[in-house]
């Protein structure tokens, strides 16, 4: 029954919200327009989301995650501005959050500080970076196809279903999922989140798995980052601020343990989801923006406890 309900609480929850905000704002909330509007708020933080998966599997956590992605907002826009081709961009950008995800990784693994006093060291530093690359302003950057990704689809582009950058998320879930439950380095993060010590002893190679995880989650925050432009279509150094909450609440309320050792791509997908439909239906319902964050709130203690409730029964 407790297996059941893990798997399909979160669903049965998107369900609920779902139905509640369709039912007290049906010409608003209901309609093929507003779905489109909440994937496209949806994809940042659901890409973002992927690697904090399995970070938080992996027994970690990374409050740096807004940070990232401001900076990487920052980063593509100032290359697109210094003639850089879009893809190039990209790339660089991606490499960049995989460095700084190798610099956590390090810090975290080889000194063996504490994840949650790491990130929330470079959620400042980069944030500042951030800043610092951009001015203190936003970053205007020529128009490219990467501007499209998380555009609105017109009637010449039906054909798509959801715009690129819904797709580009839905890929990375099928790879980032077949990574944690279908290869070896999946089961790695899986036990060194489950055990350190038990880990250790079977041979696993913990303080390289770590750095990678963080490598990995990293480069996929990047990639939110790209679609945080695409979706702004500038460089801002102030964006995303607090998205690193809806981010870890995405997770946990798909069903991860903040204890390590559990959690699945499709539970963070249907958080994600979750959290975009409270936000978009309090909206609908001209809620003002203190209320949203108090509902925010009582989101993350509820997923928080409920995380601690199954701990508590196995």
């Amino acid at each position: 029954m407790t297996i059941w309900l893990e798997k399909l609480g979160p669903l049965a929850g998107l369900a609920g919200v779902v139905l509640l905000f369709a039912a007290l704002r049906p010409a608003e909330f209901a309609t093929a327009g507003n779905a489109e509007i909440m994937l496209l708020q949806t994809a940042v933080v659901a890409t973002a989301a992927l690697g904090m998966t399995l970070v938080i599997v992996s027994g970690g956590i990374d409050l740096s995650v807004g940070a990232q992605i401001a900076l990487a907002t920052v980063t593509l826009a100032s290359l697109l501005a210094a003639g850089w081709s879009p893809a190039a961009a990209v790339l660089a950008t991606v490499a960049g959050g995989a460095a700084c995800g190798c610099l956590i990784g390090s810090l975290v693994a080889g000194l063996k500080l504490p994840p949650f006093i790491v990130t929330l060291g470079m959620w400042g530093g980069l944030r500042g970076l951030a800043k610092g690359l951009a001015g203190e302003t936003m970053v205007v950057a020529p128009a490219t196809w990467l501007n499209d990704l998380l555009m609105a689809l017109g009637p010449d582009r039906r054909w798509q279903l959801v715009p690129p950058g819904v797709w580009l998320t839905i890929l990375l879930a099928g790879g980032v999922a077949v990574l944690l439950q279908f290869t070896r380095f999946g089961r790695h993060v899986v036990a060194v989140g489950s055990s350190e010590p038990t880990a250790r002893l079977c041979g696993v190679a913990v303080e390289q798995t770590r750095i990678l995880v963080y490598a990995i989650a990293s480069a996929l925050t990047a990639v939110a980052g790209v679609l945080q432009y695409a979706y702004l279509t500038v460089g801002d150094p102030t964006t995303a601020l607090g998205m690193e909450l809806d981010i870890i609440a995405a997770v946990v309320i798909g069903g991860a343990s903040l204890a390590g050792g559990r959690g699945s791509v499709a539970g963070t997908l249907v958080g994600a989801l979750i959290m975009t439909v409270v936000a978009n239906g309090c909206t609908k319902l001209e809620l003002p923006n203190w209320v949203q964050e108090i509902v925010t709130g009582v989101i993350i203690v509820a997923a928080v406890t409920l995380d601690r409730l199954r701990r508590g029964e196995e």
